[in-house]
């Protein structure tokens, strides 16, 4: 029940487009409204997907873990709308104008890579990938890292004055690291404060 609402919901962004496209309510640069609302939204999804197990750790709510696959594709989905419309209609699939754009913008090239890295995280999402590639699957699913990381300075770059939302983006995603990194050393500060009770003097 809650996961699809929750899809329901995840598909909103797509839907307010859509309305106000076909309403011509989207201002005087429709494409740049479009660009910004689907990086955006690739960005949040990224976070969210991010956010799961930190959340699940800390919480105790292990159905959390039953969402993070759908966030993740959620995220890949709105990269790929993103994409679109750069190709599309920003240069209409011009693509001698885009390999020139992509080197001549670092936010481009940076967003590029990114898009590219997704690629494979997406395609290998499947449980019957999962199994396949066995302790492989979780290396090759930690370049999330480095996408989210891609993504917010992607964003950072592009945007040309207000920084304040890619700034507040780059600090939810320095949380969520550190909090990863503190799951990951927890259970050695645990072993750490148990050993030094035991040799403490009675």
């Amino acid at each position: 029940m809650i996961k699809g609402l929750l899809f329901l919901a995840s598909l909103g962004p797509l839907a307010w487009l859509a309305l106000n496209g076909y309403a011509e309510n989207l201002g005087a640069n429709p494409i740049e409204v479009i660009t910004r609302t689907t990086g955006t939204w690739t960005l949040v999804f990224l976070l969210i997907t991010l956010s799961i197990t930190p959340l699940r750790k800390f919480s105790g709510w292990h159905w959390l873990i039953r969402l993070r696959r759908m966030f993740g594709l959620f995220a890949f989905f709105y990269a790929c709308l993103h994409f679109t419309t750069y190709i599309w209609l920003d240069q209409f699939f011009d693509l001698g104008d885009i390999a020139r754009d992509i080197p001549k913008r670092p936010f481009i090239t940076l967003g590029f890579l990114s898009f590219v890295l997704l690629v494979p995280l997406a395609l290998t999402s499947s449980s019957a990938m999962i199994r396949r590639l066995g302790k492989g699957w979780q290396q090759l699913h930690r370049l999330v890292y480095v996408i989210a990381i891609g993504g917010v300075i992607h964003f950072y770059w592009q945007v040309k004055a207000d920084t304040t939302q890619p700034l507040i983006y780059g600090a939810i995603l320095t949380l969520l690291l550190a909090s990863r990194l503190l799951l990951k050393w927890r259970p050695k500060l645990s072993t750490g404060r148990s050993l030094a009770k035991s040799l403490r003097p009675i």
